[in-house]
């Protein structure tokens, strides 16, 4: 995949779902794209960037983040404490196993549905896909059309893609029934 592409999905799917994202969180030890990304939002939105590494997390502040964008690996551990770090309305975007591998996949889901409202898979432009799990906003129904569509600079995000990415087949649906919160 082009690395273009993951990068816009994990960033531009979040800010354009939360409806106004001032903090973001990124976990990633390769967080270069994904703050280019961020920086192409008018808007005046701070962000704060540390490795992957759960030793840092744990001493973020507590509430501080509207949107946190994860490359962690997923754990209990690992969801609460970007659970403690998000705000009240706070969405994540994380990494995701493949959805083939449906027994891992139940078990972060399910997790991060202690902690959430809305937890839904999406495709980030091929095969691989992310989880975003939000205590307030849908990805598809909250979409902040007039941002995802005013966005300069973007090679394969649109206010199109944003939804789309959210379509799964009927045997990903079957599969993950109960589990996906929408």
């Amino acid at each position: 995949m082009k690395e273009f592409i993951y990068n816009e999905m994990m960033v531009h799917v979040p800010l354009c779902t939360h409806k106004e994202p001032k903090n973001v969180l990124i976990i990633s030890s390769n967080a270069a794209g994904f703050v280019a990304e961020v920086s192409k939002y008018m808007d005046d939105i701070s962000c704060e960037v540390i490795s992957a590494d759960m030793n840092l997390l744990r001493e973020v502040a507590d509430d501080a983040f509207d949107v946190v964008i994860s490359e962690l690996e997923n754990d209990a551990a690992v969801l609460a404490h970007i659970n403690r770090v998000l705000k009240e309305d706070g969405l994540v975007v994380t990494k995701n196993p493949s959805l083939d591998e449906a027994d891992e996949n139940k078990k972060i889901m399910q997790i991060l549905g202690k902690y959430a409202t809305v937890v839904m898979p999406y495709n980030l432009g091929d095969s691989s896909t992310a989880l975003l799990a939000s205590k307030v906003y849908h990805p598809t129904a909250d979409i902040i059309l007039q941002r995802a569509d005013l966005l300069d600079g973007l090679e394969f995000y649109n206010s199109d893609v944003h939804p789309a990415a959210f379509a799964m087949g009927n045997n990903v649906r079957k599969e993950y029934l109960g589990i996906i919160k929408n």
